[in-house]
């Protein structure tokens, strides 16, 4: 199973992208050079990564970015705080995906 991280990148007018990867590096590289990039990312280089940290399963990093997408810019630009966060979230999601687990088996 490959191992996912969610990213943020701090773009040159400012805005914050958030994003999941197996290879932040190679993702990163491919928002600047390619059109394989996000079209947010047009021409909003130079990118500068300002947070990664790995998740686990690419269902989990995606619950996990989707969460980090709402959060106001000020939390995600505290990388204390957003590490904090992302602590959190991944406790509920895990709490959610046991009692949907837990659901499902007493449907049956």
């Amino acid at each position: 199973m490959s191992n996912y991280s969610v990213y943020l990148v701090r773009c040159r007018d400012g805005s914050l992208y958030t994003g999941i990867a197996i290879d932040v590096a190679r993702r990163i590289a491919e928002h600047e050079d390619s059109r394989r990039g996000a079209r947010f990312l047009r021409g909003k280089g130079p990118l500068t990564l300002v947070f990664q940290r790995e998740i686990g399963d690419r269902s989990l990093a995606s619950k996990i970015e989707s969460r980090i997408k709402r959060l106001p810019k000020a939390e995600k630009s505290n990388a204390n705080l957003l590490s904090k966060r992302i602590g959190v979230f991944v406790a509920q999601c895990a709490q959610e995906d046991s009692q949907s687990i837990g659901q499902a088996g007493a449907n049956q």
